[in-house]
């Protein structure tokens, strides 16, 4: 076994793996579930847009916490804990006020356990190897998602419109994953009483980082800022074809592309350098958005999933291995935490804005200006010249 692939990354790794399963198993009947029992769709998009929100403002509370208790493992226990909880709360419960709450729940969940997860795979790598581990286990993470789709189907021809045992049977695989949780070992540290924490340190620790931080940061939010949901991509299939299995399809088939490119690409950010992928990432981006903008066959679509599952392995990961090098080691809590959550929350900007555009103009318009501010990103991200290892090779 490659040595960096250690017990802990092996471990989180299966873990993301079980809980994407039981997560993206309810991607394609969670608007159906909802709807069944009271929900409009603007409370579906306040109830979205409000767990974004305090998710994204968590993460990097609750990062600089695990940095000041010397502790992740506690953060990723109660994270997972919390939304495989969620799940079995909406199994049995129908009342639309619980539901709220126990989707909110799961957000909260995320938003503890994210940045105290990436910390972790952070002390397990070094500088030569950060590509790889992310890589790994956000390829283990996607085949979940790819994965969990596929389940979605079988029970919706088996079980049609039984949504609540979608959930009970969801909880399932989560619970195991947070079971694997305590055959895990983190590598502990001296608390530290000096560090600050509250809910608004996902911007205090971006106005005090490094400068090195601050200019890659900045990069990654101006590119947020026109990466909207990827259900508008999946709108415009439907708008195309008006078939929802090619929708479905499509999804199942990104994230495919995804996991498997996800290790290449890490092992590929250590030989050229992260910032190089992340760069060639968000061109391959800019590249699918315009196909999805001016095609009208399904071959178009197809070719376009192909980049986009290879763009979000250039980007997803690798942007939490940079961000891994730009901070000290006991900051990268906070330093993940502060770059996720304000990324949140820029995509929620982003998302509202191409609905809006969609709306009044076309898809078309909406797509195409998404990939015309993604080259901008990727210009100043060029331009952007740092003191750290993030732009040299690994070994």
């Amino acid at each position: 076994m490659m040595k960096y692939l250690t017990r802990t990354v092996w471990l989180l790794s299966i873990l993301s793996l079980l809980n994407d399963i039981s997560s993206e198993m309810l991607y394609p009947v969670l608007p159906l579930f909802l709807q069944s029992v009271g929900f409009s769709v603007a409370m579906i998009g306040l109830m979205e847009g409000l767990g974004d929100v305090i998710g994204g403002v968590g993460k990097g509370y609750f990062g600089a916490m695990s940095d000041a208790m010397g502790r992740r493992l506690p953060f990723v226990q109660t994270g997972y804990l919390l939304s495989a909880l969620s799940k079995l709360a909406m199994s049995i419960f129908s009342f639309p006020l619980w539901i709220f709450s126990a989707r909110t729940a799961d957000k909260v969940g995320k938003s503890i356990r994210t940045a105290a997860r990436d910390s972790m795979l952070s002390d397990e790598s070094t500088l030569q190897n950060k590509g790889k581990v992310f890589g790994f286990h956000r390829g283990m993470d996607t085949l979940g998602a790819a994965i969990g789709p596929m389940v979605a189907l079988v029970l919706m021809y088996y079980y049609p419109g039984r949504y609540q045992l979608f959930f009970l049977i969801a909880f399932m695989p989560a619970m195991v994953g947070l079971a694997l949780t305590f055959m895990m070992r983190e590598k502990k540290s001296q608390p530290d009483q000096s560090k600050d924490y509250h809910f608004g340190i996902v911007f205090t620790y971006f106005k005090n980082a490094n400068s090195d931080y601050r200019k890659v940061v900045w990069g990654i939010l101006l590119f947020s800022l026109f990466n909207s949901s990827d259900l508008f991509l999946l709108m415009k299939i439907k708008e195309t074809v008006s078939d929802e299995r090619y929708v479905i399809g499509a999804y199942m088939f990104y994230n495919v592309i995804y996991a498997l490119a996800s290790f290449p690409l890490g092992a590929l950010g250590d030989r050229i350098g992260l910032r190089k992928t992340y760069i060639a990432g968000l061109l391959i981006f800019a590249g699918v958005y315009l196909l999805m903008a001016l095609g009208h066959s399904l071959i178009f679509f197809v070719v376009a999933f192909v980049l986009y599952g290879i763009y979000s392995a250039a980007t997803d990961g690798i942007s939490k291995a940079l961000i891994t090098t730009l901070a000290p080691i006991g900051e990268t809590g906070a330093a993940v935490g502060s770059m996720s959550g304000l990324s949140a929350l820029a995509v929620a900007i982003s998302s509202t804005g191409t609905g809006l555009v969609w709306s009044y103009f076309s898809g078309e318009v909406a797509l195409l200006m998404s990939a015309c501010g993604t080259l901008i990103a990727a210009v100043y991200m060029m331009s952007v010249r740092t003191n750290t290892p993030i732009i040299k090779t690994g070994a």
